[in-house]
């Protein structure tokens, strides 16, 4: 016998309450609180086991059926750590519009040795196949379907055994078990369980495509952050035509990867040398500008800061900071003003990473600082000098790590001068062809470089 009654969730964290209420004491959200039909079930009977798993040793696990699958996508494969690992779970995010679904159709149209199903909650197959054409995919094998029922694509998945899944999206999934609209907490929790079960026994790499809400994360309850195995950000202002893929959260690889990609009218095309894209080549004599060499993952790059130091035309001096941490450079500004005796207080400052990237690397500061001087100054910093190094409280400039690496990307790309810290050890400088200037604390390295 089955009671039904109804209860107000949470759309924003999926918290429970027999009454709507205004503001979540969970979250702390307004207004996210919708009316859900539930289903309780009463039974007595025993509990019992259901199917024949039983518990295994580590040396009676076979791994064999665990091989990656390799995209042929060098940056997608990079971020999810090497390929899509057979029943993982694969969360992937960004705004409306950046390039999710082109994405994940040329992953799938460059797959040709698997079995691909595409499955879309959002498109018509004719829309699919105008662009996969535009992507060049006229003969590829994936095999598509246009489907919102959670119970139909569960017998697909049965009946043609694919290797690899893409649902775009899950908020447009629902399942009869559920009395809610499709996009709701229960919708969202029910039929991503499902699905991961399916995947799960049957080893199938599943790519499901989340929307994401008017603050920047995913829709949807955080359970389902934690359901997935790898949650995916494609960042990116469509105004522009770079996009970066980040790695939020990776059970089978790390998280500090990142991907970035070239928009254009046959798709994403992956940028092998970011280097080229975060510097710029039209500052010859300007003021402002400092390189940084900068590690993500595994990965060096150089990026180019941009700062302006003006007159604060008001009576509160402004500080605003562009992908770089805004309380990390107000951190930075007292150091120049305690310890090297720069009176920054009444003047506006304006930071910005080129690119649109958003960076969080300690090695930053050194470059941070010296673009911050070099536009109070107005005197222009060489082009062929980087900056890699972190700067404390105290003055000091610290050593910073993965440090060969970035000389390396430093010299390969025809920079002239390095500053770095003076307390790195166990690197053999001597097999650089770059100058390396070893500074101790900020105010030395202010006299080298504006002396």
């Amino acid at each position: 016998m089955s009671k039904t009654k109804t209860t107000f969730v949470c759309q924003s964290c999926g918290t429970q309450s027999p009454k709507w209420i205004g503001k979540c004491n969970s979250c702390g959200e307004w207004n996210t609180y919708i009316e859900e039909i539930l289903t309780e079930r009463k039974s007595g009977s025993t509990l019992q086991v259901k199917g024949n798993l039983k518990p295994q040793l580590l040396s009676e696990i076979n791994l064999n059926q665990q091989s990656r699958i390799v995209t042929g996508n060098v940056e997608f494969d990079r971020v999810i750590g090497g390929g899509l690992v057979p029943g993982g779970l694969i969360l992937l995010g960004g705004e409306p519009g950046i390039g999710k679904s082109t994405l994940v159709l040329q992953i799938a149209l460059q797959l040709p040795q698997l079995r691909v199903l595409y499955i879309s909650g959002e498109e018509s197959l004719q829309q699919l196949k105008m662009r996969a054409n535009r992507l060049n995919g006229k003969t590829s094998p994936c095999l598509f379907l246009c489907e919102t029922s959670l119970e139909n694509i569960l017998l697909h998945l049965e009946s043609e055994k694919p290797d690899l899944v893409i649902i775009d999206s899950i908020q447009t999934v629902a399942t009869e078990l559920a009395e809610s609209s499709p996009g709701s907490v229960t919708q969202i929790r029910e039929c991503t369980v499902a699905i991961m079960k399916v995947a799960k026994s049957n080893q199938i790499a599943v790519i499901l495509i989340g929307h994401i809400n008017k603050e920047g994360s995913l829709a949807g309850p955080k359970v389902l952050e934690h359901i997935v195995d790898t949650v995916l950000q494609f960042e990116g202002d469509r105004n522009y035509l770079y996009r970066i893929l980040r790695s939020v959260k990776n059970r089978f690889g790390s998280t500090s990867e990142l991907g970035i990609f070239e928009m254009r009218q046959d798709g994403l095309h992956e940028v092998n040398n970011p280097s080229e894209m975060l510097l710029s080549s039209h500052n010859d004599g300007l003021s402002g500008t400092a390189t940084a060499a900068t590690m993500e993952g595994m990965r060096s790059f150089l990026i180019e800061v941009q700062s302006l130091v003006s007159s604060a035309a008001y009576g509160n001096p402004q500080r605003s900071s562009t992908g770089f941490d805004l309380r990390r450079m107000n951190m930075l500004l007292a150091v120049l003003e305690k310890r090297a005796g720069f009176k920054l207080m009444t003047k506006d400052v304006f930071l910005n990473i080129a690119g649109g990237l958003r960076v969080d690397d300690p090695a930053m500061d050194l470059a941070v600082i010296a673009a911050i001087l070099s536009s109070n100054f107005d005197v222009a910093i060489d082009k062929q000098i980087a900056f890699a190094g972190e700067v404390g409280l105290t003055g000091e400039i610290r050593p910073v790590n993965r440090i060969e690496q970035r000389i390396a990307e430093a010299q390969k790309l025809g920079f002239k001068e390095i500053y770095l810290s003076k307390y790195i050890k166990g690197v053999d400088f001597s097999r650089f062809d770059i100058k390396i200037h070893q500074i101790e604390r900020v105010e030395k390295m202010i006299r080298t470089l504006f002396s």
